[in-house]
């Protein structure tokens, strides 16, 4: 009987059926399962057949239904053991699967897909366009030395015609296979082949070789090598059970150009994987995390942290999910937190009890009573910028060290004589708060800090989930919690989505990462239509790479090379004249959702940008008789109902069909939240920027179909995508 292997790229296809066909799917798979190798290309119904046009003689398609068609990989070792690449409309998977080949690395080991067709042709171009250049960007490298690290021979041919890094970016993955690609990518950086060799190749663990230097591996015992990718068929309800568990395995799911930074031996400092939403660095956060336990000590424990509750208690679950029941035990030696709720503990630990967190409402009070006795020309948000962005970013404690500090990302001069009435005002906050046993989150983070740097580390490794929005303060509790050495600090995080003013230089913080700090450009989780209009959100603003403030070296970051290779729906985008006519088209859409493409209430989320509009949400879709759940109550995977939430609290999470509501000029940008050009114009743009990134993140959260509305007059952030 044949042996059947799904791939995730076949997953992937397979959850975005309408549930129709996927029970047709499921009923064709265990068909071709109870046949045997003969019976199946004798079969009429399978109607298994090697495509004339196929670049790899290894392809196969079967009939799904009359419409849909599956692309097998055949095994090419005498074995029985079939690959399902895909699943498809005919002529989708028909011209797919005519121009992809598969094959074993000569390095790894493990299974390699390219477009060889798209590479022929870039080889033809670069080829031409290279011809005039008197350097090449792998010229100091022989061909040896590339075989010698899984290059072949046509990606070979790409490499020794590339001149600039930028060529090289436009073969990236799916294009040219990913291990590969990763081996080029480093050694255009300038790492040397031995470093190369030492973080991509050995982890993998297959350097057998026969005497002409070629691994003997097959292309179906590289689909072996390669089980994080692949989950084999054992029996009739196992497709059921990926449906049934709703993409659960997959969110946790490693993909090949992911799997050398989660399971890299050992990293020498503090490393960083960043990326843009949806390239998977929560995942490799996960399986990082899975490492460390598995590879540490009975005493070592590890902290998991991220910027929300709602965020940490997805993690955990992912965490417990990817850990499994055979190794629960160890999840007893690992911590999942914010940061700011680990600071508390620290102080309630040290004292006995923690201040109260301070409200927004408290904070303005405090600062209007602390200015009482000063006639200063700021406004109360001034103030709290001033304390959050210098005082506690640079960890002053003395008027002299304010006086001397270099007030970075602050547009506004303050002179000798203002810093000194600065600093009074601020220390009457302080102490105002102090005495009615409240603070606020970073003045928490900020005295966490100094305790836990005179009490020593608690952790032997630290991995931090959305890095990008944590404060210098928040960055000081973590650097305290664990010793500086191997595999101290782990770093994941995307600066295109840092929507709290949070700049940061981590060197300056202890925290080098410059040498261990790589980006994923692969976005595994949205369609390419909705990352190509969510990115266009940004209206080509320059961003801070993540950890790196404005006045370390100006490097901004880029989301060059950032792609999907998922297609679907272009977002629907309507505006309506009432709120009331935005409410009623927004439940005609969850309900062709449900209805139409058979997506269930809980991987559906409607996102708002304040919770006035989030409570008027649930409260129109139960009144509709759709169940309606609000993210910040912390619903577990199995409860029912589309998830509600505003857009901040949306941060971290992913669901295969999202609308964004109330997108209106009065609430985005939000004017509260922006500072005038004339108070100062370096915040102001920070500001504007967190706004833009604000709606990027909403946006981004959406896997298959994207709803955008506003009520009223639209907000100018929509101007960049619709003119």
């Amino acid at each position: 009987m044949p042996r059947l292997a799904l791939s995730d790229d076949f997953v992937t296809d397979l959850i975005a059926l309408q549930r129709p066909v996927q029970k047709e799917v499921n009923d064709a798979i265990q068909r071709f399962r109870e046949l045997t190798v003969p019976q199946l290309h004798a079969s009429k119904g399978m109607h298994l057949e090697k495509l004339e046009r196929a670049r790899d003689p290894l392809i196969r398609t079967i009939r799904i239904t009359k419409f849909y068609r599956g692309v097998l990989l055949a095994p090419d070792d005498g074995s029985e053991r079939f690959t399902l690449l895909r699943v498809a409309p005919h002529d989708e998977a028909i011209n797919w699967a005519c121009r992809r080949v598969y094959s074993a690395n000569n390095a790894t080991g493990g299974l390699e897909v390219r477009n060889v067709d798209a590479l022929e042709q870039m080889e033809t171009y670069f080829e031409t366009k290279a011809a005039t250049e008197p350097a090449r960007l792998l010229a100091d490298h022989s061909d040896t030395v590339l075989r010698d690290l899984g290059i072949d021979d046509q990606v070979l041919r790409l490499a020794r015609v590339c001149v600039t890094p930028e060529d090289l970016a436009v073969m990236a993955p799916p294009m040219m296979p990913a291990d590969q690609y990763e081996v080029l990518w480093f050694l255009a950086q300038g790492e040397s082949a031995e470093d190369v060799w030492d973080q991509l190749i050995a982890p993998r663990g297959q350097t057998v070789r026969t005497a002409e230097g070629r691994p003997t591996v097959t292309v179906a015992e590289a689909v072996l090598n390669t089980p994080d990718h692949m989950v084999e068929v054992t029996g009739p309800d196992e497709l059921q059970r990926i449906l049934t568990e709703d993409l659960a395995r997959w969110r946790v799911f490693l993909h090949p150009a992911q799997r050398r930074y989660a399971y890299h031996p050992c990293f020498f400092g503090p490393a960083q994987v960043t990326g843009g939403p949806g390239t998977g660095k929560t995942v490799v956060a996960l399986h990082r995390v899975r490492h460390l336990l598995r590879e540490g000590g009975p005493d070592d424990r590890v902290l998991l942290t991220t910027f929300t509750n709602a965020m940490a208690a997805a993690l955990r679950d992912s965490l417990a999910l990817l850990i499994g029941d055979a190794d629960a035990h160890l999840l007893d030696r690992v911590d999942v937190t914010t940061v700011d709720a680990l600071a508390a503990r620290v102080i309630r630990e040290a004292r006995g009890s923690s201040p109260k967190p301070l409200t927004a409402a408290g904070e303005k009070s405090a600062w209007t009573r602390a200015m009482a006795r000063e006639d200063l020309p700021w406004s109360e948000k001034f103030l709290s910028q001033e304390l959050r962005n210098v005082v506690l970013a640079q960890g002053l404690r003395t008027p002299e060290e304010y006086l001397r500090c270099v007030r970075r990302g602050r547009g506004t001069q303050v002179g000798r004589v203002q810093r000194a009435r600065l600093w009074r005002v601020m220390e009457r906050f302080t102490a105002d708060l102090a005495a009615r046993d409240t603070a606020t989150y970073t003045q928490l983070c900020d005295q966490a800090a100094q305790l836990l740097a005179r009490s020593g580390p608690r952790y032997r490794h630290v991995v931090v989930d959305e890095a990008q929005d944590l404060h210098p303060a928040q960055w000081r509790v973590l650097r305290a919690c664990v010793a500086a050495g191997p595999d101290d600090l782990f770093l994941v995080g995307d600066p295109h989505q840092r929507i709290y003013d949070s700049r940061v230089s981590l060197a300056s913080l202890g925290i080098p990462v410059r040498g261990r700090s790589t980006r994923l450009r692969l976005n595994y989780r949205s369609t390419e239509e909705i990352l190509r209009w969510s990115s266009s959100l940004l209206d080509g603003r320059v961003v801070s790479r993540l950890g790196e403030d404005d006045d370390e070296d100006g490097r901004p970051d880029s989301l060059r090379g950032y792609r999907s290779e998922l297609h679907g729906r272009s977002p629907a985008v309507f505006g309506h004249g009432t709120q009331e006519d935005e409410l009623r088209a927004l439940v005609a859409q969850v309900r062709a959702w449900m209805e139409q493409d058979g997506v269930s209430s809980s991987e559906i989320a409607v996102c708002a940008r304040f919770n006035t509009l989030v409570d008027a949400v649930i409260a129109r879709l139960r009144r509709e008789g759709i169940a309606a759940v609000a993210v910040k109550d912390d619903p577990g995977p199995h409860t029912p109902g589309v998830r509600v939430a505003t857009m901040h609290a949306m941060k971290g999470l992913e669901f295969r069909c999202v609308a964004v509501v109330g997108v209106t000029a009065s609430v985005l940008p939000f004017a509260p939240q922006v500072t005038p050009a004339d108070v100062d114009p370096i915040q102001h743009e920070t500001d504007l920027l967190a706004e833009h990134c604000l709606l990027f993140v909403a946006c981004t959260r959406a896997r298959d179909a994207l709803a955008v509305s506003w009520h009223g007059e639209r907000s100018p952030l929509l101007d960049s995508v619709l003119g």
